[in-house]
């Protein structure tokens, strides 16, 4: 059903829209708690590097598009995708209004994997669980793009904040210990003054990684819906003002995505990051640690560096993990106590919480269309 199609459609990009400004903070958090941007200011760099890295590769989106529900075991039809999509947008309003960062790609990835265990009548067979490969990195499957992922990045995360933040305060310890013009540079008026600026580029490169990571699953997800809805005839004798809904050659071969598609979700992304996520702001850039320019440029880059390999391996990795780790590595390197663990907490559990509670959620959604008939 053609109307159906295109309820997927929109609701898809609803989900972009909402991950934009929830993840909004994960790009501009520490650029605005270091007073370094205006939250305006951040929110506009923030959104058009988005959109910048929206553009740039598929790799994550055809991960998202055939490498979690198997299609031999459970058709992925549009029912499916839009409970997967109502699960996943669900638990990021909850998590966005609470103020925790969690993660929309692991809701999103949740909503999939609920949504095909109960349109599948509840046979765990219908989820890609593992396809081992060589080298480790090209295998397939949730465990090795989704569980393995979400342990290690964050980890990388830490590692990475940690280690940039002490070879930071090495530099500018030694610089202090010489005397002289170093000495002088060392102070934190002038340590201030220059990761200031080094913190744009910083800032600007985490919102570049963001939606090159984020956006990507959206493309995935409506590159799924229209290459299914194609393989049951449900976009024949589309009308002509819609004809671009027909997925290329290279979409059903190969799984590529229409540059419509890439297009239309990095603008949608962008114009949700222009609408601000202050809440989560306030918990990552205040309530976490203190932050100075040179911490928050610490953690951008160890992030950002994380998050684009990532998604040059086709990895869709949580940027919400990836900063908040980043930033307690930081924390961490200042000093153990800095870290306001009681928030770490939270966030923890808001972590571990949500791919099976936007699964539950989808899974949920798909039973009630059952009861209503929809399915």
């Amino acid at each position: 059903m053609l109307t159906l199609v295109l309820v997927v459609v929109a609701t898809a990009l609803i989900f972009e829209y909402i991950n934009g400004f929830h993840d909004t903070a994960n790009s501009i958090a520490t650029v605005v708690a270091t007073k370094v941007l205006s939250p305006m200011q951040a929110v506009m760099l923030a959104a058009s590097t988005n959109l910048v890295g929206a553009l740039w590769g598929t790799a994550v989106a055809k991960t998202v598009a055939s490498g979690i529900i198997d299609a031999g075991v459970v058709d992925v039809t549009s029912q499916l995708i839009l409970c997967a999509l109502l699960g996943a947008i669900v638990w990021n309003l909850i998590t966005w209004w609470l103020g925790l960062p969690s993660s929309s790609s692991h809701a999103l990835i949740g909503g999939l994997c609920g949504a095909a265990f109960a349109a599948a009548m509840n046979n765990f067979d219908a989820i890609i669980w593992s396809e081992p490969k060589e080298p480790v990195w090209k295998s397939a499957g949730v465990l090795w793009k989704v569980i393995v992922p979400m342990f290690t990045s964050p980890l990388l995360g830490f590692m990475a904040g940690f280690m940039v933040m002490g070879i930071l305060f090495a530099i500018i310890s030694g610089m202090a210990a010489s005397g002289g013009v170093l000495a002088r540079l060392a102070r934190p008026r002038w340590v201030n003054s220059l990761f200031g600026k080094l913190q744009l580029a910083s800032a600007a490169t985490m919102g570049f990684a963001h939606g090159s990571n984020d956006a990507q699953k959206t493309m995935g997800i409506i590159a799924l819906t229209l290459v299914a809805a194609q393989a049951d005839g449900t976009l024949n004798n589309l009308p002509s003002w819609l004809a671009f809904l027909h997925p290329s050659e290279g979409a059903i071969n190969d799984n590529d995505i229409d540059t419509w598609i890439k297009v239309t979700c990095a603008l949608v992304m962008a114009a949700g990051t222009a609408a601000g996520g202050w809440r989560i702001i306030k918990t990552l850039g205040h309530k976490l640690v203190k932050l100075h320019p040179i911490h928050g440029f610490a953690a951008e880059t160890s992030a950002a560096s994380v998050i684009l390999l990532a998604s040059s391996l086709g990895i869709p990795v949580s940027t919400t993990h990836n900063i908040s780790s980043a930033i307690m590595g930081v924390g961490v390197a200042k000093r153990f106590n800095s870290i306001k663990w009681t928030v770490v907490e939270k966030m923890i559990w808001a972590w571990i919480l949500t791919i099976p509670a936007a699964g539950f959620m989808a899974w949920l959604s798909y039973e009630v269309f059952v009861l209503m008939g929809w399915v």
